[in-house]
This record gives structure tokens, C-alpha cells and sequence, in this order.
């Protein structure tokens, strides 16, 4: 990535929405060499999506927390199985498969955390994979609203 394409992925994490000829002019190039670079930054896998936030609170999903859960056993079969099981849960927001003390770090949003507390209960207690699990409440959450690529 040059220095234009950079900043034509700087541009669209501030504002996907913005119309080609505003991108061209933000970044200082003609709006057919701006369209063409999208288009090859979207072919080389650089941009990935476009997305709209959605605010969780008017979604009634007003706690949100880190799930740490230890399966067994270490298998493929049981990663790609509990992987697909915990995406399949609308409370569930994201799966990472990490290394470590735990296997899994799920991140869920729920009305309550009495919610919460049900969720754990019921979807993860009678799962005969799971060998243990602890959940950490979010108080707040911080996101980068623009990634730079590094060196």
C-alpha cells in the first residue's frame, strides 16, 4: 500500500458512507483513479466490508461481557463445533479462539445481568465440552475508529 492507498482506508474508516467524489477530494486524486483504487483495495482483501454501528442499548442489550471458557476435549472437531454453537446464540457478538489459560473468549451483550447470569446458566452450564468458564462485565468500551497499517 502507497501513500494514497492509505489514506483512502483512513478516509473510509472516518466515513464509509462518503460519495467517491468526496473521497477523491479528501485524498487529493481524480474521482476514476479513486474509484479504480477501491475497487483494487477491495480485490487485494485491504477492505473487507462495510458496516453500519448500531448502538446495543436501543437493541436492549445493555451489559455486555467477556465469557473465558476451557472446552474438552483439544480438538478440532470440539473447536469448530463449540465455535459454531456460540455464533449460532443472538446474545453472542463475537468468538475468538485464543491461546492460553482459556480456549475461547466470547463476547456477548444481554438486557441485564441477571440476563447474564440466565444465559450462562442455560446455554453453557449443561454443554458437556465446556469444563469450565468465568465472565467478566464490560463497564465501558473504547473502539479506534481508524486502524493505521504499521511499517
Amino acid at each position: 500500500m502507497d501513500d494514497v492507498d492509505s489514506a483512502i482506508v483512513r478516509e473510509l474508516q472516518r466515513d464509509a458512507r462518503q460519495t467517491n467524489r468526496d473521497l477523491a477530494r479528501a485524498v487529493g486524486i481524480a474521482p476514476s483513479t479513486c474509484l479504480e483504487r477501491v475497487r483494487l483495495l477491495r480485490d487485494r482483501g485491504v477492505l473487507t466490508g462495510y458496516h453500519a454501528e448500531v448502538g446495543l442499548g436501543a437493541l436492549n442489550r445493555h451489559v455486555q461481557a467477556f465469557l473465558h471458557v476451557q472446552v474438552r476435549p483439544l480438538s478440532r472437531d470440539v473447536i469448530e463445533g463449540f465455535k459454531a454453537y456460540a455464533t449460532g446464540l443472538p446474545e453472542v457478538l463475537a468468538v475468538f479462539v485464543v491461546a492460553g489459560g482459556d480456549d475461547f473468549l466470547v463476547q456477548v451483550a444481554v438486557p441485564s445481568v441477571d440476563a447474564l447470569h440466565a444465559f450462562l446458566m442455560d446455554k453453557f452450564s449443561g454443554r458437556r465440552e465446556i469444563v469450565g468458564f468465568r465472565s467478566s462485565v464490560i463497564y465501558q468500551h473504547v473502539r479506534k475508529p481508524v486502524i493505521e497499517p504499521l511499517g
